[in-house]
């Protein structure tokens, strides 16, 4: 949508900026990684002149926000997409690698123990069309 109206921005999966092989599964290792990684990252889309930015990440607490967002340098705003288990199972069944079933576990142990719930600003389904979920968020940010 931001593509079509011309206006610049950047999109980043963060988990991309820490996805290496480190040796190590601790994850305060790996969300400093990012941090890192995403300062100057985001330091160079804004010395291009990009201003809007959608960060995708899985938060797990206020603790973690306030460090991305010191990180990023921006104000950010946080939507929960919100789906069910079952929805998430459906999803990723059509990609059955080892990979695949560590995410499943690992998104029913988040949903399970609440992580992220309260730190958001706005919930949005994602259990629609991408295009719907895109324009509830755009409406949400005021960038429509």
């Amino acid at each position: 949508m931001l593509e079509q109206r011309r206006q610049p921005y950047a999109l980043l999966d963060l988990d991309y900026l820490s996805w290496a092989g480190t040796g190590s599964s601790d994850r305060a290792e790996e969300f400093g990684l990012l941090l890192q990684n995403l300062a100057d990252v985001a330091g160079n889309y804004r010395r291009a002149g990009i201003h809007l930015f959608v960060l995708a990440y899985s938060l797990h607490d206020g603790t973690e926000l306030q460090e991305l967002r010191k990180a990023a340098g921006l104000p950010l705003r946080v939507a929960r997409l919100e789906v069910s288990l079952a929805e998430i199972e459906q999803r990723l069944a059509t990609d059955i690698t080892s990979g695949r079933r560590d995410d499943l576990r690992r998104a029913a142990a988040s949903i399970a123990a609440s992580e992220g719930v309260g730190i958001e600003d706005v919930v949005i389904a994602n259990d629609r069309p991408i295009e719907a979920v895109a324009e509830e968020l755009m409406t949400f940010l005021g960038w429509l």
